[in-house]
């Protein structure tokens, strides 16, 4: 008999202004497990995390294991270079100070070439690259230890080089910290790279299980309505 499921989901529906956005969708996550959400614009990929989190109405069932903290890093922040609002100051708006906001900000890289903690604590939000900013807000989702993290898209937005960085990243957190991740991605080769299993979303749930395996031509013309090309990929870690 297996681990009983982190996450357990079962027939979920999703209807806006009687448009059925997420249709009759069952999945189960295990504990420790990247899954990835893959689907074309519009398919409903950022509704699914939104009923995972209870922000939204929904039919069906989601089960969470008892106890379990999430986090959730949303597709976008936009933030005026104007603002005012220091990284110490975002941190505060989690009761968040000292050497706790330290060590979440040097987890994810981002104080290792800076000569004083101080240098990014009393930067703008404004001010930081888009790749500091991401790095700035899965510190900001860790500092509280969640057991589940929740991402769409982390990367967009985000230059080649450092959509890899970021990914790399994701993967050292999870393992030091002992989490679950699950993070929507167009990047194919992403899905193959890092994740354990992937959920194919486009209304319904047309194709789930480890992506050699689910993501296979048939599959991705199915999710796409298009050809796709796959090629083999070798996962990290």
């Amino acid at each position: 008999m297996g681990a009983k499921p982190l996450l357990n989901v079962a027939n979920l529906n999703v209807v806006f202004d009687g448009h059925r956005v997420l249709e009759d969708i069952s999945f189960s996550v295990q504990r420790g497990q990247t899954v990835a959400i893959l689907g074309p614009n519009g398919s409903g990929k950022s509704t699914l995390l939104r009923a995972l989190l209870n922000l939204i109405p929904y039919e069906g069932s989601v089960t969470w294991e008892s106890g379990i903290r999430m986090a959730y890093v949303p597709q976008t922040l936009t933030v005026e270079a104007s603002l005012p609002l220091t990284v110490a100051e975002f941190f505060l708006l989690k009761k968040a100070r000292g050497t706790e906001v330290t060590k979440v900000l040097r987890d994810v890289g981002m104080l290792q070439d800076t000569a004083s903690p101080d240098d990014i604590l009393q930067k703008p939000l404004g001010l930081l690259s888009g790749g500091q900013l991401q790095r700035v807000l899965i510190a900001w989702s860790i500092v509280d230890k969640p057991s589940v993290l929740l991402f769409d898209e982390p990367t967009s937005g985000i230059d080649v080089a450092g959509q890899q960085n970021i990914y790399s990243l994701l993967d050292t957190i999870k393992k030091e910290r002992g989490l679950t991740i699950l993070l929507i991605s167009h990047d194919l080769h992403v899905v193959f790279s890092h994740a354990d299993n992937v959920l194919c979303i486009n209304t319904t749930l047309t194709c789930q299980g480890i992506p050699s395996e689910a993501l296979d031509a048939l599959a991705l013309a199915t999710l796409y309505g298009e050809h796709v090309s796959v090629y083999s990929h070798q996962r990290h870690g």
